[in-house]
């Protein structure tokens, strides 16, 4: 097989998963802006997901959040998804939208305020039972805003001892994924803040803990990619959250803000073996003035350029001007593959795949858009906390 062949071969088997989420109304802290035909529920979401993975044919699973995506029968949304041509992934809980946790969810003070958060958690295990879900990707809002608003090293007892009870309710072949942010609600302490704690706590758990990195919550100057390599090295790194930030937690489209640090992080993930199905390569964005399915085909389209760049980075060359010290050099190999305009291979692997070549012309041209705002008339429309 030519280097070429092996590059497209490769292109061929990424999936990237997109977020239930993203199809519906969002906005800022200030608004959230209405769009006409947004999908009204689960499943007209996942209508709109199979669009996006018809058009570029590496998008065949949807992330759902709990309670958003709340139904009576997981079962038949499931079944809903397969025969749209997708399948549920990652299945995203909510400890963050209560009353009950202004103080912390896991890591409350109240027993009583954990209890009820570790069951909203065993709850989405029993979803991903009933969906055929690999994995519980976990998020939490809790922190504190103040010096001495609560002892530090307790919150991280409190969190430990709940995770523990959440893995084991995993069953066989799923994994709890543990995503960590720097800041935001909690301003003074966070109590999952960043790589190291989250892969502290999972390493204490086991095998079928591991650890997300989002792409936009890190300090300026942060660098991912490192991250990225010291979590594959230790077998730690479950999946990614693509998005792009150019201030905090901007939740943008991937590569808009830095293309060149999503090409990075691409490159050590196929660097170190992270670009197989044991990483889950997943989209969590939130498109507020932008149309949604179209700016969530731009995104996987962007995540498959910064691959289709590393995959082409020339790694023997690259290996002897490392091994020989020179600097530049080592680094020309780099910005060669990444300064590659990668977009005729892409259309060259879409046809091969049967697809059109520009996804989002044939989008732009289906009539779906022009269908779902016709028919996605009355109803409340899905949103934030909906």
């Amino acid at each position: 097989m030519t280097e070429l062949a092996a590059v497209k071969a490769a292109l061929k088997t990424q999936a990237v998963e997109t977020p239930s989420w993203a199809y519906g109304n969002s906005g800022t802290r200030f608004k959230v802006f209405a769009q006409a035909g947004v999908p009204r529920d689960p499943f007209e979401k996942l209508d709109d997901a199979a669009k996006v993975h018809e058009f570029t044919g590496v998008a065949p699973t949807v992330a759902l959040h709990i309670p958003w995506d709340k139904v009576e029968d997981y079962a038949a949304l499931a079944e809903h998804a397969k025969a749209r041509g997708v399948r549920i992934g990652a299945i995203n809980s909510n400890t963050f939208q209560d009353d009950d946790y202004r103080l912390g969810s896991i890591c409350h003070p109240d027993a009583a305020v954990r209890k009820k958060a570790v069951g909203h958690l065993l709850e989405c295990v029993d979803i991903m039972d009933a969906t055929g879900s690999r994995d519980l990707k976990l998020w939490f809002a809790d922190g504190t805003n103040y010096p001495g608003q609560d002892d530090v090293r307790s919150r991280q007892d409190r969190l430990a001892e709940g995770l523990a009870e959440v893995y084991e309710r995993l069953g066989e072949g799923q994994r709890m994924l543990l995503e960590y942010k720097l800041f935001e609600p909690a301003f003074y302490t966070t109590d999952v803040p960043d790589w190291g704690t989250a892969y502290a706590h999972c390493l204490k758990l086991g095998d079928k803990a591991q650890v997300v990195v989002d792409t936009g919550h890190h300090a300026p100057g942060t660098n991912i990619e490192f991250i990225v390599a010291t979590l594959l090295r230790e077998g730690k790194l479950g999946g990614f959250d693509f998005n792009s930030r150019f201030y905090a937690d901007d939740d943008l489209m991937v590569g808009a803000a830095d293309p060149f640090q999503l090409f990075r992080i691409m490159y050590e993930v196929v660097r170190g073996g992270g670009f197989t199905s044991d990483v889950a390569f997943m989209l969590d964005q939130c498109h507020n003035i932008e149309a949604k399915i179209p700016a969530i085909i731009r995104s996987v389209m962007n995540v498959q350029e910064a691959t289709a760049k590393a995959l082409l980075v020339d790694a023997e060359a690259l290996a002897a001007a490392q091994a020989s010290g020179d600097v530049l050099g080592a680094n020309a190999v780099l910005m060669d593959a990444y300064d590659s305009d990668v977009r005729p291979l892409l259309r060259e692997v879409r046809q091969e795949m049967g697809l059109a070549p520009d996804p989002m012309a044939a989008y732009r041209e289906c009539g779906w858009a022009e269908k779902v705002v016709a028919e996605r008339v009355g109803g409340q429309q899905a949103g934030w906390g909906a």
